[in-house]
């Protein structure tokens, strides 16, 4: 049985990672997804981070079970055959600066003429109102707008975007969402509909409900090594600290009864009780006893090892974790039983490598990783299929329409 969107067709004119990992979603998921790319030089991201016999793990992660099509859209040619892909489809993607899209023949106003059942997903890095609306935006630059640098950002220190991206891959999901509900509706209805998606808009959805109580209270939240929550009747803790070997932890609780079984689990209770810490909700409203108490907590995990700690935790039902790398996350061993990373083949590199998993499971319908194609490798398929002939083929191909 084919995956759960199998059946659903998507025409993409999208690069980078916010345009295309929505698509790439859906065709894990068993869309038939038509990305669109320039002759002969292709997406540019082809060429990013490129390591010796093997293909780029930027492409290869955004892209991978797509169909690759070239059209020079600047032509006529190229854009018949686009608006002839977009007839026969569900979902079209893009995600160039304001004003570009109509510019090259496939602005929404354009296309829903060809397809007014079609959803039409817009990705842009401000959104399509505002002052900047027209300025090319990135992951960084919505990192730092959206508040996201605040969440790891420690007491003191110049806050920073970090090095993983957050806010495309935010936009993205969101973007993948959006679309499949306005297809939901244009099934239901025969009544297509633009779908406007922002890096911004993203970044700001995944501040959650602590934007809230940040925009309730007027005031940025505590930042650092904890997260302080609730009230001293109910007082919440989420906090990392290093073992003896100077390995990281975290562990999260809410309630006074959790954190005596929790500290009672680590053999703490006694020592921050005597230190007027038994009840975690004397620390609410108080920096300087906040701080002591993180201080007094440092001491005593740096006292064993973060393996033991993490277990008692466990074992008492609190919620805790060891703070992994990127590599070690990959490694990780519900990460991997759950297929959130898994192998691939690569014959034409001869290799088998480790690629994202996917997310979901689906206990009827289940995804299917695939890897990404060469430029161009579907335009004999796709055209043929549009009704093109051989002859015709090989002089749009002559002509480098394609």
């Amino acid at each position: 049985m084919g995956g759960p969107l199998q059946g659903v067709r998507v025409v993409a004119c999208s690069t980078a990672q916010a345009g295309t990992v929505p698509y790439m979603l859906m065709a894990d998921l068993g869309a038939e997804v038509i990305k669109i790319e320039v002759p002969e030089g292709g997406d540019t991201s082809r060429g990013s981070t490129v390591f010796p016999g093997l293909p780029s793990t930027y492409f290869e992660t955004n892209n991978r079970g797509v169909k690759s099509v070239t059209l020079n859209l600047k032509t006529r040619e190229g854009r018949e055959i686009l608006h002839k892909l977009v007839a026969s489809a569900e979902i079209f993607g893009q995600n160039f600066r304001p004003g570009a899209a109509e510019k090259n023949g496939f602005g929404y106003e354009e296309l829903r003429k060809i397809n007014p059942r079609l959803v039409y997903v817009s990705v842009s890095g401000y959104g399509p109102k505002g002052p900047h609306a027209s300025l090319p935006g990135t992951d960084s630059m919505a990192q730092a707008l959206g508040g996201i640098a605040q969440a790891y950002s420690t007491p003191g220190q110049p806050l920073k975007t970090g090095i993983v991206s957050v806010a495309d891959e935010t936009c993205a999901i969101l973007a993948f969402g959006g679309a499949l509900a306005a297809l939901t509706h244009a099934r239901a209805t025969g009544v297509g509909q633009k779908v406007d998606c922002s890096l911004l808009g993203g970044q700001i959805r995944l501040m959650g409900w602590t934007l809230t109580t940040a925009m309730w209270r007027n005031l940025d939240p505590v930042t650092g090594q904890a997260r302080v929550t609730g009230t001293a009747e109910r007082p919440g803790l989420s906090a990392s600290f290093n073992d003896r070997d100077g390995k990281p932890l975290v562990l999260q609780l809410n309630g006074a009864r959790h954190w005596k079984q929790a500290m009672t689990a680590l053999g703490f209770y006694e020592t921050l009780e005597r230190a007027g810490f038994g009840n975690l909700g004397v620390i609410i409203g108080s920096e300087e006893r906040r701080e002591t108490l993180l201080r007094l907590l440092d001491e005593l995990f740096a006292r064993g090892l973060r393996d033991d700690w993490v277990a008692r935790l466990r074992a008492a039902d609190i919620v805790s974790a060891p703070i992994n790398t990127l590599l070690e996350a990959s490694n990780d061993p519900d990460v991997v039983a759950n297929g959130y990373v898994t192998e691939v083949d690569y014959p034409k590199y001869g290799k088998r490598l480790k690629v994202h998993g996917t997310p979901w499971q689906f206990s009827e319908t289940p995804a299917r990783i695939g890897i990404a194609p060469e430029l161009g490798a579907h335009n004999d398929e796709v055209l043929r299929e549009l009704g093109y002939s051989e002859e015709q083929i090989g002089d749009l191909r002559a002509r480098k329409v394609i």
